[in-house]
């Protein structure tokens, strides 16, 4: 038979529950429960991005298992993730389009070729004492080739953003900056994810509350217009990097989460100098460059340990 022992295991790995945490692992989780709450935020914006969203997850999955990526790996949700943002990106670009159906498959593909480069770079003898994760840099990769790829199709009004309108900016933005990160403006959007993290561990929510918020307070202190505060741009990349750095990268602890607190602070300065410098969309770099650098830094420091 073509399909070897090896294949058909990666493959039967590919269940509801593998497929649902897929969504969950671009907040690093692996509760389906999240990752199913994550897919109602995208409902909340368009079916129709709930649907590319959930292509790009079945279809990147897919490809991890071709790729050789663990049964383990692929059931954890780590093939998924890259693929639904992607799917997201592609709606944000070309909304309903049959164009948007067509990138975001032949993008997932493409985001799994990029994990199995990222982890095999990551992995190389002058990066892997670091211990670096490849998290959502295979799709802002492959979201950016798309992009340029397709800019003679993108919508006029391109829908970057969708937005339900609700909501003083401060207040609002506490919520968008969650729904943010997965290209999704909505303050209901941003409390249906929140809740499913806070449904995965309290200390995951609580972190994402506070990279909102200083992400929110650090653009107030940057003098950024209230329509940048409401639609999540100022603050969704610090929700990223204080998860990252308070609980899952590094064991909690009051020095991790004072640490976290101090990476959302710099990935707040980088999201907005990155914002006044083009109009490119930057995808999730904000909130990775800043981690992998903070990451390498905090490796010097005894009180932090890694997970």
């Amino acid at each position: 038979m073509w399909v070897t022992r090896e294949v058909s295991d990666r493959l039967e790995a590919v269940t509801w529950r593998a497929l649902c945490r897929g969504p969950a692992q671009i907040f690093f989780q692996r509760s389906p429960w999240t990752g199913l709450l994550i897919m109602a935020a995208f409902l909340v914006a368009d079916w129709q991005m709930a649907v590319l969203a959930a292509i790009g997850t079945v279809v990147s999955t897919l490809s991890g298992c071709v790729l050789r990526f663990s049964a383990d790996n692929v059931a954890l949700g780590m093939q998924g993730f890259n693929g639904c943002l992607l799917g997201a990106a592609m709606f944000a670009a070309l909304g309903t389009q049959g164009w948007a159906y067509l990138l975001t498959a032949v993008g997932s593909v493409v985001a799994a070729l990029l994990t199995a480069f990222f982890a095999w770079l990551l992995a190389s003898d002058g990066l892997k004492a670091y211990n670096l994760p490849y998290t959502t840099a295979p799709f802002c990769t492959a979201a950016s080739i798309m992009y340029a790829a397709s800019t003679s199709v993108h919508l006029d009004s391109t829908a970057k953003h969708v937005t339900d309108g609700t909501g003083e900016a401060f207040w609002r933005s506490i919520l968008s900056n969650v729904s943010e990160v997965v290209l999704v403006n909505s303050a209901w959007g941003g409390a249906l994810i929140l809740i499913g993290l806070f449904i995965s561990s309290w200390k995951v929510g609580l972190a994402a509350l506070m990279g909102s918020v200083i992400g929110t307070l650090c653009a107030f202190a940057m003098g950024e217009t209230n329509a940048t505060l409401d639609a999540g741009l100022a603050g969704y990349a610090g929700v990223l990097t204080a998860i990252a750095l308070a609980v899952t990268f590094h064991h909690s602890s009051t020095a991790s989460w004072l640490y976290a607190a101090f990476g959302a602070v710099v990935t707040a300065v980088v999201t907005l100098l990155m914002n006044d410098a083009t109009t490119f969309p930057h995808y999730t770099w904000p909130y990775i460059l800043p981690t992998w650098v903070l990451l390498v830094v905090g490796a010097s420091f005894s009180f932090l340990k890694r997970t």
